[in-house]
């Protein structure tokens, strides 16, 4: 397809030509079938919903289509208006747009559908296993026409995928406001969401999907690296030699590069080879093994010769469990990275049972697929038992493995109802990085060129080596982690995508990189605009008390008001586009989450959103966690408000024990 045409098709929306009908392409990582849910009235409505995207006369033609593809895989994707052309992040001036703005999305959005970064980029699907984009391809060819259209004089409202349309507004306003799953509490439970999801009214957005915020398996190596060189020092430093985990398709395949710039042997396993071989292909694991018998030999070679190595395991990961559990093999540090926030509809899949045969038990027999679930949870979480009794550290990685194996009756608990084992979160992340404001901040270069990049990466270094100096003791150790992983990044080949670059700076770094990053711009060092944002696994966007915010224990670890108010705030201080979601990272109905975008390109009003919004942007979270009694947090902001004129933050009296019990004699 040339330009021309591209261009034509983007402005085109839905066309008024039915396009032809595309074949079914299964060298594409597919979506699992989603269960029937809906009643025989509801599939109809269903129809109806799918249907008012298209002028009457397709009606007759697209009935019968839509109402197979309901039947064949649950939903309605509209195969058929998935666009013929290349799928992938294009320089900005490519995109036909009236403003820079709404291009920089443009650019973001097919960033987030490209094949080499979705997992399944057919029923666009980002990651996690239902987290989306959109619901369909008519909402997709909508988005990216009134994108093309849009000035900086209007904004782009977003329902769960769906956009409502352009609606005047102004040019500090948001170009583009999302919102996902925003779903009343009372019928906020996972029945509930695939009702609705199938309906056509609802999607779950995930976090950094939905928001056009993910950067490919970069974004969450960094967050995995971080987690597993403190989670190494926690056990021994130097002396760790093996890291077992599992998740290569929903959660990106982060682990097994994680593991390499750690220093270690790592081996993860994924049950899907279709991804599993697709990492590899790009990379990020070293090695695959489909065989138990030959891979634990293999493990125990590579730990002897202290050879960093990366193995992926195409298998279940419970077999693996099990396996160096009975062969008594030393693991140091352990974790699980799959997708349970989404367990019944392909996040898990149980031991003992083919991949195929679980696709069409979730499907058709989804009680029955829900018992062999919790059955093999009940046997995963045996066998890592054993092997923490040997000496391993274990940790969730957040993404509901603690929560999901409760519910399934496993020997998962420990003293005072509590968790057997912490949340990476509480152990790690929260006390050491988002209590002093650090998180992961993220760059996007428009111009696709990957010497812009580099650029970035060199300037990023040097503000942090300057802060490196007058930094407190009590952040020293991050910031040397960040400096080292920043003069690495290029080296390790991290892109996937967008040339983008993650890093976990607090507020003064962040800012200090934008404000550079819009000087360079300005002088013309940096080739065209950048796009600011960050994961929302981070200090001040996500009320997640099984993930974020788990070390808060003052009571509102259950209360959303800071990613509620995150992204409020953020929308009239200077973001390009905000989003929120119900969902994300441990799921629908279990966290609710904030996100951003900015576009800077030098001048004074990016300058200036720079500085009024990246402050409350992560300062909203700090002073939360001020406000629960958290001491790095409590040193945080009071170093803040020094810096910071105009900033007045309540702070907590602390109580002694004493006293307390005293009163309850």
């Amino acid at each position: 397809m040339t330009k021309e045409q591209f261009i034509a098709d983007i402005r085109a929306g839905i066309p008024d030509t039915l396009p032809e009908v595309q074949a079914y392409d299964p060298n594409i990582n597919h979506a699992p079938k989603r269960k029937e849910i809906l009643t025989d009235e509801e599939k109809k409505l269903a129809l109806r919903n799918a249907l008012r995207y298209f002028p009457k006369k397709f009606h007759a033609t697209l009935a019968p289509e839509f109402a197979k593809e309901l039947e064949t895989y649950g939903r309605i994707y509209m195969y058929r208006f998935r666009p013929t052309y290349e799928m992938y992040a294009r320089p900005i001036d490519e995109y036909p747009h009236n403003s820079q703005q709404a291009a920089a999305i443009m650019m973001m959005i097919q960033n987030n559908l490209d094949k080499a970064v979705a997992q399944h980029p057919h029923e666009l699907i980002t990651y996690g296993g239902n987290g989306a984009v959109f619901q369909n391809w008519a909402q997709y060819r909508l988005v990216m026409k009134y994108l093309s259209e849009m000035t900086d004089e209007q904004t782009l409202v977003m329902y769960s995928g769906h956009p409502l349309g352009l609606f005047p507004s102004h040019k500090n306003a948001p170009r583009v406001v999302v919102t996902n799953g925003m779903v009343i509490p009372n019928y906020s439970k996972q029945d509930d969401w695939e009702r609705f999801n199938a309906l056509g009214v609802s999607q779950y957005g995930q976090m950094t999907a939905g928001s056009y915020m993910y950067i490919g398996p970069q974004g969450i190596v960094h967050g995995t690296t971080i987690t597993v060189l403190n989670a190494a020092r926690k056990v021994g430093g130097d002396n760790m030699k093996l890291f077992v985990t599992a998740g290569l398709g929903g959660m990106s395949g982060a682990q097994p590069k994680a593991g390499n710039i750690a220093g270690v042997v790592s081996v993860t396993a994924e049950i899907n080879p279709l991804a599993a071989r697709k990492r590899y292909d790009q990379g990020w694991v070293d090695e695959l093994h489909e065989n138990l018998d030959e891979l634990i030999p293999a493990i125990r070679k590579a730990v002897e010769e202290k050879r960093v190595v990366s193995m992926a395991y195409v298998g279940n990961v419970v077999d693996l469990w099990e396996r160096l559990a009975e062969e008594n093999i030393r693991v140091d540090l352990g974790s699980d990275q799959t997708s349970l926030h989404n367990p019944w509809a392909g996040g898990y899949y149980p031991v003992g049972v083919s991949l195929e045969e679980s696709k069409r038990m979730m499907a058709e027999e989804p009680e029955k697929f829900k018992e062999k679930v919790q059955e093999s949870l009940r046997r995963q979480v045996a066998a890592i038992n054993k092997l923490t009794a040997n000496g391993m550290y274990f940790f969730d990685y957040g993404n509901a493995f603690l929560l999901e194996s409760s519910r399934a009756g496993a020997d998962i608990m420990g003293e005072n109802s509590k968790f057997r084992y912490p949340s990476y979160v509480q152990d790690i992340m929260g006390p050491m990085f988002f209590d002093y404001g650090f998180g992961p901040f993220r760059w996007v270069c428009t111009s696709g060129d990957p010497k812009d990049l580099e650029t970035t990466d060199r300037i990023a270094a040097e503000v942090l080596e300057d802060l490196r100096k007058v930094s407190t003791p009590d952040i020293v150790g991050q910031m040397d982690d960040n400096i080292h992983w920043i003069k690495e990044a290029g080296k390790n080949k991290l892109v996937v995508g967008s040339q983008a670059r993650i890093l976990y700076a607090d507020s003064e770094g962040r800012t200090k990189i934008a404000l550079a990053f819009n000087e360079a711009i300005k002088r013309g060092e940096i080739s065209r605009p950048i796009v600011l944002g960050r994961d929302h696994h981070d200090v001040s966007g996500t009320d997640s008390p099984f993930r974020e915010t788990s070390n808060i224990y003052d009571g509102s670890q259950f209360c959303a008001d800071m990613a509620v108010q995150n992204v409020i705030g953020d929308s009239f201080r200077g973001a390009t586009w905000v989003s929120i979601h119900n969902g994300g990272g441990v799921g629908w109905g279990e966290v609710m989450n904030g996100g951003f975008g900015m576009v800077i390109d030098g001048g004074e009003d990016s300058e200036r959103h720079i500085r009024q919004m990246l402050l409350w942007d992560v300062n909203n979270g700090i002073s939360r966690r001020s406000w629960a009694r958290n001491e790095g947090s409590m040193d945080a902001i009071k170093r803040e408000m020094e810096r910071t004129p105009g900033l007045c933050v309540t702070m907590p009296n602390l109580v002694d024990d004493d006293i307390i019990n005293e009163a309850y004699k």
